[in-house]
This record gives C-alpha cells, sequence and structure tokens, in this order.
C-alpha cells in the first residue's frame, strides 16, 4: 500500500508537520535561500499595503454614504452596520488579497522551494535556465488556476453551514479552521510537488496518506497567519518547511513508486 511505502521508505516520517514548518524560520535565514525569500517579500509588502489604502479608503466612503442616506432616527445603525461591514470587508479583503498574492508569487515560491530542495540534498532539480522558466509560467498559473477551483466550491459549502440556525454558528469556526489548515498544506505543499511535475491529484493523494504531518503543518501555517506582521513571512516559511517535508517523506517515494490518482 502507498501508505506503508511512504511510512517504510522516510527516515523522518515520524516528524510532525509542525516541526517541518519551524524548520522553515531557520530555512529562510539561510545565506543561499535569502534572495528568493525577499523578491516575493517585498512584492507581499507593496500589494498589502496599497490593498489596505484602498479598503480604508473604500470603507470610508461607503459608510459615509450610508451616513447621509439613513434619515436622523436612524442614525444609531451606523454603530450596527460598522462591525459588520468591517468583518465583511476583512474577509473579502483576505481572500481577494491571498489569492492575488498567490498567483503573482507562484513564480518566486516555485523557484525558492526548487532552491530549498537543492540545498536539503545538494542535488540540483535540472529545470533549466530563464527561458525555460519563461516558458513553463502558463503551466504554473495553471496550478494555481487547479487550486482555486478546488478551493472555492468547498469554501462555499462551509460558508452556507453558517446560516443553518444554531448548529452552523456553532460548527462553522472549527469546520472553517481545519478547511483552512487543509487548504494551507495543499497550497504549500503543492510548490516541491509542482516542479517534479506530479499531478495536483496525486499530490492531494500523497498529502491524505499522511493527512496527520499535513494538517499538523496546515495548523501550523494557519495560526501563525493569524499573528500581525508574523503573517507576512508564513508564505516562505511555508514553502520551505513543506519543501523539507517534501525531501524527507515523499520525494524518494515518487522515485521508486507511482502515486495513483483518486
Amino acid at each position: 500500500m502507498f501508505r506503508e511505502r511512504i511510512m517504510l521508505s522516510t527516515p523522518n516520517a515520524a516528524k510532525s508537520g509542525i516541526q517541518y514548518f519551524m524548520d522553515g524560520f531557520s530555512l529562510i535565514r539561510r545565506p543561499g535561500l535569502r534572495r528568493f525569500v525577499v523578491v516575493p517579500l517585498l512584492v507581499n509588502l507593496l500589494l498589502f499595503s496599497g490593498a489596505l489604502v484602498l479598503a480604508v479608503n473604500y470603507l470610508s466612503e461607503l459608510m459615509h454614504w450610508v451616513d447621509k442616506s439613513v434619515p436622523s432616527w436612524l442614525d444609531w445603525i451606523s454603530f450596527v452596520l460598522w462591525p459588520l461591514v468591517i468583518l465583511a470587508l476583512l474577509v473579502v479583503f483576505s481572500f481577494v488579497f491571498s489569492s492575488i498574492m498567490n498567483w503573482i508569487a507562484a513564480p518566486f515560491n516555485g523557484l525558492l522551494a526548487e532552491k530549498v530542495e537543492q540545498l536539503l540534498t545538494g542535488k540540483p532539480l535540472n529545470t533549466g535556465g530563464a527561458m525555460d522558466a519563461i516558458k513553463d509560467l502558463p503551466r504554473v498559473f495553471g496550478r494555481e488556476w487547479q487550486k482555486l477551483k478546488y478551493y472555492l466550491p468547498r469554501a462555499l459549502l462551509v460558508l452556507i453551514l453558517f446560516f443553518i440556525p444554531l448548529v452552523g454558528q456553532t460548527l462553522f469556526p472549527i469546520i472553517w479552521f481545519l478547511f483552512s489548515a487543509w487548504m494551507m498544506a495543499v497550497q504549500y505543499c503543492d510548490y516541491p510537488f509542482d516542479n517534479h511535475k506530479v499531478p495536483f491529484n496525486d499530490m492531494k493523494f500523497a498529502l491524505k496518506q499522511t493527512k496527520g504531518s499535513s494538517m499538523s503543518f496546515g495548523v501550523a501555517a494557519t495560526l501563525f497567519s493569524m499573528i500581525p506582521i508574523v503573517n507576512f513571512i508564513v508564505m516562505p516559511v511555508a514553502i520551505c518547511g513543506a519543501t523539507a517535508m517534501w525531501v524527507d517523506k515523499y520525494r524518494e517515494v515518487y522515485r521508486n513508486a507511482r502515486v495513483a490518482p483518486e
């Protein structure tokens, strides 16, 4: 069975996903990797700053319009709407920003995963030069589109759960957190898999066979992404940690066995 092959062929199979994520903090400081971390980090900061300014301006204009539109005896409604609008804006802002950032940073993230694997194994991936990387961009963005198609319908189903009276409001935070953790694992573990041209369904199959490591990795990434300022470096940290997990748990398996899709 594929599960047995993974457990028998990897010396660090018992290492948790949380440990791999934490390894990412030390890996991003390695001299050979710093420049591959700085570029997507700067792009992240610039995009976030611009998006935040737009969001604040939009929110101010929206609330000004609400204040002018409602009659004086409904002035109190602003106090009710503010928290709801801010919450809705944060959710939309978080989704849109993270989605755009993942698309823009995808080529950089794949390159970072490649360099981390080369550092850990001492062997180059032979992915070609700059021109080959440019030619490969359609496939890279196509992979991001696969992840988005996988994410959207499942996120919608979880959001619908929120509107179920009593049960929905109780279960939604737990299910949403677990779903977010799984998507974090899918998002970041996919880069080293994709560098080896492993199909998306095969990648998901592999993560499900080591679900404990995958979920604990995703939980760590989700929790750290909630910490202000620290969340700016979660992406490179997670990619480094996910690549280390690929090297230990999956790399040799893909040399010796073909993973069947779901």
